[in-house]
C-alpha cells in the first residue's frame, strides 16, 4: 500500500533553489514537501563541491557549498518541512486542478503545484573508460571532493581544464603535498583569475602543469600508487600520486520528465518568465533546469526563480484568498511563522 500524502507544493530537488523555495512558500503560509534523488539534501552543492567557495551570494563575501546548504536549512527550520530522500519522481497524472506524483519508493503526492528544482537532473561524472581507473574508485581515484581534508599532505593528479578542475587545483595546493595538473589542451575553460592563480602556483613549483595530455592508465596495489599520462606524440609519462582527481565534466539526464509532456530545450525545461510556469499548468521548473531567454545559471537567479513561482503557487493552492505582497520586515503572519515576535 503507497502513502498518499496532500500538500500545497511538492518541491523534485533538495539543492539550494529548492530550500529557498521552500522558505518563499512558508512565509506565504503553504506546506511543502520536497523529494530527491540523493542521499543527502543540497543537490550539486552538497554532492560536488561541499568545501568550494561560493563568492557570489547576496551579502556572503564567501561560503562553502556545505554552508550554504546549512544556512538555508536554519533558514527553513521553523517550517518542518519534510525531506524524501533516496527517491525519485517517477510518475506524474492530472487529476482535476491538482497532480498526483508517485516516487520510485511508492510515495504518492497530490498537490496542485509541482517545483522542479533539480539542477541539471539526475547527474553523474562523465568517467574515462579505462579499467584500472574503475578498478581504483574509492581507493584513490574520485571525481568530487566530500572532504578536502583527506587531501591533506597527498599527492594529487588532477585531470581537467573548467572550473572545478582549476578551483580545486588552487584550492588544494594549500593542504596537498604536491599536486599534477593535467589537461588535453593548452588552453583553459575556467575563470581567468583562477587561470592566473593556477599558473602562479606553477612558478612557485606547488603545481606540475602538463598540457596537451590526456589519462593513459594507473597502478597501485590495494589503492591507487601512480597515474600514467600520454601526450599527443605518444610518448607515456608516470606520476607517482596517492590520490587522482577526474574532472571531465557530468553527464545529466532528465529521466523520467522526459515523460511528461514538458516543453523542453537541450535537456532544460522552458518556462515563462511571469511566474516560471512551464507549458503544464501547475509545473513549474526554477534553477538550472528552467531556461528562457537572458537566463543565467547562477543560485542567485534559482532564488528570484524561486519567489516568483512561489506568489503563482499561492494563486492555485488557495484560490478563494487574496495574496497581498507585503514586506517580510513588517509582516505579523510572516514573523509568527517564522517563530519571531516583533
Amino acid at each position: 500500500m503507497t502513502d498518499q500524502i496532500k500538500t500545497d507544493c511538492l518541491i523534485i530537488g533538495a539543492g539550494p533553489v529548492g530550500l529557498f523555495a521552500v522558505f518563499e512558500l512558508g512565509i506565504l503560509g503553504l506546506k511543502a514537501e520536497v523529494v530527491d534523488n540523493l542521499d543527502k539534501i543540497g543537490g550539486q552543492c552538497a554532492e560536488l563541491y561541499p568545501d568550494k567557495p561560493i563568492y557570489d551570494i547576496p551579502a556572503l563575501p564567501s561560503c562553502t557549498g556545505q554552508s550554504l546548504v546549512d544556512n538555508l536549512l536554519e533558514q527553513i527550520k521553523p517550517f518542518q518541512t519534510p525531506m524524501h530522500l533516496n527517491q525519485r519522481l517517477e510518475s506524474l497524472k492530472k487529476e482535476g486542478e491538482e497532480w498526483k506524483a508517485t516516487t520510485s519508493l511508492g510515495k504518492t503526492f497530490i498537490t496542485p503545484n509541482i517545483f522542479i528544482a533539480g539542477g541539471v537532473g539526475s547527474f553523474e561524472p562523465r568517467k574515462p573508460p579505462i579499467e584500472n581507473i574503475i578498478k581504483f574508485e574509492n581507493k584513490g581515484v574520485a571525481y568530487s571532493i566530500p572532504n578536502k581534508d583527506s587531501y591533506k599532505d597527498k599527492t594529487v593528479a588532477i585531470f581537467g581544464g573548467g572550473d572545478s578542475a582549476l578551483d580545486w587545483t588552487v584550492e588544494l595546493s594549500k593542504i596537498a603535498k604536491h599536486i599534477y595538473l593535467v589537461h588535453r589542451r593548452e588552453e583553459f575553460r575556467a575563470v581567468e583569475h583562477t587561470v592566473s592563480q593556477m599558473r602562479e602556483l606553477v612558478e612557485k613549483e606547488k603545481v606540475s602543469l602538463y598540457t596537451k595530455n590526456q589519462l593513459f592508465d594507473a597502478d597501485g596495489d590495494e589503492r591507487i600508487k601512480n597515474v600514467s599520462i600520454k601526450n599527443q606524440e605518444g610518448e607515456i609519462k608516470t606520476l607517482d600520486c596517492e590520490k587522482i582527481l577526474i574532472f571531465h565534466g557530468l553527464k545529466n539526464e532528465l529521466g523520467p520528465i522526459n515523460d511528461w509532456g514538458l516543453g523542453l530545450s537541450e535537456k532544460q525545461i522552458v518556462v515563462n518568465t511571469e511566474d516560471f510556469q512551464t507549458n503544464l499548468e501547475g509545473i513549474f521548473a526554477i534553477g538550472d533546469i528552467a531556461t528562457y531567454p537572458g537566463k543565467l545559471k547562477l543560485i542567485l537567479s534559482g532564488f528570484h526563480e524561486a519567489a516568483l513561482a512561489a506568489q503563482k503557487a499561492f494563486k492555485r493552492a488557495k484560490p478563494d484568498e487574496n495574496l497581498l505582497f507585503r514586506y517580510s520586515t513588517s509582516d505579523k503572519d510572516i514573523h509568527e511563522r517564522l517563530g519571531l515576535k516583533k
